[in-house]
């Protein structure tokens, strides 16, 4: 969490923790982070886990970010198995790895 916190903080994010919003289907969504910056709106769910993530959990993010109106959500993991990063490259969803992020921090 503090590693994606100083990340998005550095790219000049506002950020909000533990966010919940309501679908249009009615029920309430929670993301780790909701950032902002500008116009520019993105939710954020994080995976400390020390196994690779799945295509189900990318899926999962997706639908709840579809359902509160903002697609193209971010996940934040160790890694991510090969059919996570395919789904997620054909909807335009962002996947991050810890390892990613501590290259991209200055």
């Amino acid at each position: 969490m503090d590693l994606a916190l100083k990340y998005f903080r550095q790219k000049g994010y506002k950020i909000e923790q533990d966010a919940v919003r309501e679908g249009s289907s009615g029920l309430p969504r929670r993301f780790d982070l909701f950032v902002e910056r500008g116009k520019e709106q993105k939710l954020v769910w994080l995976r400390e886990w020390k196994r690779t993530v799945g295509v189900n959990m990318v899926i999962n993010m997706d639908k709840a970010a579809e359902d509160v109106g903002l697609p193209n959500p971010i996940m934040i993991a160790e890694k991510f198995s090969g059919h996570a990063k395919a789904y997620a490259n054909r909807r335009g969803l962002i996947l991050l790895t810890r390892r990613a992020i501590m290259g991209r921090l200055g």
